[in-house]
């Protein structure tokens, strides 16, 4: 993996991006994104992640992050990836729909690519993380993660998409709770 691409300060602020293999848009179905927000609440309370904001896309995840002490933001990713792969697996498997099946194929033949993935791969490798060590930097990554809905056309205006934490910034109450960078 590039040298650019990594977790460089263990006590940074993240702005990281995953996104699902093929930007295949397995996030137009509320159940997926439920699982991901479950997954990371519990990489809040568990592993001491620390979410500043947030937004699902149809294919990808932004997160600005940081940790408090104990796990590697890499390690947390790691894990959070793993365990909404199996999740979202098991889900699919459970389904009997062609669209479903097809999609269990692509994550399968994606899978079979690769020595270490066993049985299905969902997400892309790597997270992109890019430390926001300038405020310039963090702000432009909020409004970019923010307005990310709006310019793909799925909002009018970032703070109405449910899936980010726009409304937070807003001063309502949202799906996950963050740290509000101020």
């Amino acid at each position: 993996m590039s040298e650019k691409y990594k977790f460089h300060n263990p006590d940074g602020i993240y702005f990281v991006t995953s996104t699902i293999v093929e930007w295949i848009e397995l996030f137009k179905d509320e159940k997926m994104c439920n699982i991901v927000l479950d997954s990371l609440k519990f990489c809040q309370q568990e592993k001491g992640l620390v979410i500043y904001a947030w937004c699902i896309m149809p294919n990808h995840i932004h997160l600005i992050i940081s940790r408090k002490e104990g796990n590697l933001l890499s390690d947390i990713l790691r894990d959070f990836k793993r365990f909404t792969s199996i999740k979202i697996a098991k889900d699919i498997e459970t389904s009997v729909s062609e669209k479903d099946q097809k999609l269990l194929n692509i994550f399968r033949n994606r899978a079979n690519e690769l020595k270490r993935i066993k049985k299905y791969k969902i997400w892309q490798d790597g997270n992109h993380p890019v430390e926001l060590d300038t405020n310039k930097m963090l702000e432009d990554r909020l409004n970019y993660l923010h307005n990310n809905p709006v310019k793909k056309g799925i909002a009018s205006v970032a703070e109405d998409y449910k899936y980010s934490s726009a409304k937070i910034y807003c001063g309502e109450k949202g799906l996950l709770e963050i740290e509000i960078i101020e």
